[in-house]
C-alpha cells in the first residue's frame, strides 16, 4: 500500500511540474506584474488579497483543469480590450473592436446573448436527447461566462480611467453582482456537469442564469445602471473584495441547488426519466452544491460582521439585510443537518432545496426593495 501511495504521489509531482506548475508561474508573474503596476497605491490589506487571490486562483487550476484554460483565455480578452483603449475611454465610442466587441458593456451584452442561446440549446439537446446539442450548449456556456468575466474585468479597468478616485472593483451595485451571479452559478454548473457527466441538467440550470440576464438587460435599458458611478462612502473599502464575491459564491450554489432540486423533483414523479439523471445523482449533486455554498457564505457572513465593526463600530446590529443573512445561513445549516446527522435524503430535501430560493432571492433581492437599513445603498 505505501509503495503505491508512493507511486501515486510522484505521478502527481510530474503533473504539478509540467502542467500546474507552468499555470501557477504564468498567475505569479501576473500578480506581480500587477503588484509592480499598482503596488503603491494599496495598503496593506489589499497586498494582502491580492497575494491571496493569486493563492486561490492557482489552487482552483489545480483542483478544476478547465480552469486553467478558462481564466486565462478571459484575461487574454480583456487585455485586448485595455491594450485597445490606449488609456482613453472615449476610444469606447468610435474604435470598431472596442464598440461592438471589447468594451464591458459590449462584453456583457454578448454574454447575455450567449447564456440565452445556451438556455435554448440545452432544452433542445435534453427533449431531443442529442449529445451534439447539450455538447454545443455546454461550448456555449463556457464562451459567455469566459466573454462575461473579460467584460468585468475590463470595466474594472474602465472605472480607472474615468479617475483614481472612481476606479473600484465592479461588485459595487446590482449591476455589477448579477453579472458576477450569473459567473459563478455558471461556473459551478459546468463543474459538476463535467464531473457527473450530467448535461442534460443544463436546461434546468441555465433558466436562473438567464432569468439573471434578463434583470440585467432590463436595468440596463431601464435605469442605464451600466455607467460606472463612484463608490458611496459606505463601500468605499477593501473589504468588498473579499465580501461581496464570497456572499455570490453562496447565492450561486443556493440557487444551483433549487434548480436540482426542480429536477429531482420531476423525476421522482416520473417526468423526464428517460433525460435526466437518477435521482440518487441529482441529490448528491444537490448536497455538494450547498456544502460548498454553505461555507462560503458562512466565510462571507463572518467577513460582513467584521465589516460592520470597521465601518459602523458594531458586529452586528439586526439590520435587516443582517437579519436575513442569518436566516438564509439557519435554512442551510439545518438542511445539512438533516442530510447528514438525521439521514434525510430524496424528496424532502428536494423540496426544501427549491424552497430556499425564495428565501435567498429575499435576502438578496427583496430586502434591497422592501425593506430599509444600514444596506439600503443598493435598493433599485
Amino acid at each position: 500500500m505505501a509503495v503505491v501511495d508512493l507511486k501515486e504521489n510522484r505521478s502527481a509531482l510530474r503533473l504539478l511540474t509540467w502542467g500546474d506548475g507552468l499555470y501557477a508561474l504564468m498567475i505569479i508573474g501576473a500578480a506581480a506584474t500587477a503588484f509592480y503596476r499598482f503596488g503603491s497605491g494599496m495598503d496593506v490589506y489589499e497586498q494582502g488579497i491580492l497575494a491571496g487571490a493569486a493563492l486561490g486562483l492557482i489552487a482552483l487550476g489545480w483542483f478544476w483543469k478547465a480552469w486553467r484554460v478558462f481564466f486565462p483565455a478571459a484575461g487574454a480578452v480583456s487585455l485586448l480590450a485595455i491594450t485597445a483603449y490606449q488609456g482613453d475611454l472615449a476610444r469606447g465610442q468610435h474604435a470598431f473592436w472596442l464598440k461592438y466587441v471589447l468594451s464591458s458593456q459590449t462584453s456583457i451584452m454578448w454574454m447575455c446573448t450567449l447564456f440565452f442561446i445556451a438556455t435554448a440549446t440545452y432544452w433542445g439537446g435534453m427533449l431531443m436527447r442529442s449529445p451534439n446539442l447539450t455538447r454545443i450548449a455546454s461550448g456555449t456556456t463556457w464562451c459567455a461566462a469566459a466573454i462575461g468575466l473579460a467584460g468585468m474585468l475590463t470595466r474594472w479597468y474602465e472605472s480607472y480611467l474615468i479617475g483614481a478616485d472612481i476606479g473600484h472593483i465592479p461588485v459595487s451595485n446590482l449591476y455589477e453582482v448579477f453579472i458576477l451571479f450569473c459567473l459563478i452559478t455558471s461556473l459551478m454548473y459546468l463543474y459538476y456537469e463535467a464531473r457527473y457527466q450530467v448535461r442534460p441538467l443544463g436546461a434546468f440550470v441555465l433558466p436562473v442564469v438567464s432569468a439573471a440576464v434578463g434583470f440585467i438587460i432590463w436595468y440596463s435599458l431601464d435605469r442605464q445602471a451600466h455607467e460606472i458611478q463612484p463608490l458611496i462612502p459606505a463601500l468605499q473599502s477593501w473589504w468588498m473584495k473579499i465580501h461581496v464575491p464570497a456572499n455570490f459564491i453562496g447565492y450561486g450554489a443556493f440557487s444551483l441547488a433549487a434548480m436540482l432540486g426542480i429536477a429531482e423533483l420531476l423525476v421522482m414523479h416520473g417526468r423526464l426519466t428517460d433525460k435526466l439523471p437518477a435521482p440518487e445523482v441529482l441529490d448528491e449533486i444537490m448536497y455538494r452544491a450547498i456544502s460548498v455554498g454553505f461555507l462560503f457564505f458562512t466565510i462571507a457572513t463572518i467577513l460582513g460582521a467584521m465589516w460592520a465593526a470597521d465601518a459602523w463600530g458594531g458586529y452586528w446590529s439586526w439590520d435587516p439585510k443582517e437579519t436575513w443573512a442569518l436566516i438564509v445561513w439557519l435554512n442551510y445549516a439545518a438542511w445539512l443537518h438533516v442530510r447528514l446527522v438525521k439521514g434525510w435524503r430524496g424528496k424532502p430535501l428536494a423540496w426544501w432545496a427549491v424552497i430556499g430560493i425564495f428565501v435567498t432571492s429575499f435576502a438578496f433581492l427583496g430586502v434591497n426593495m422592501f425593506l430599509s437599513g444600514l444596506h439600503s445603498y443598493g435598493g433599485l
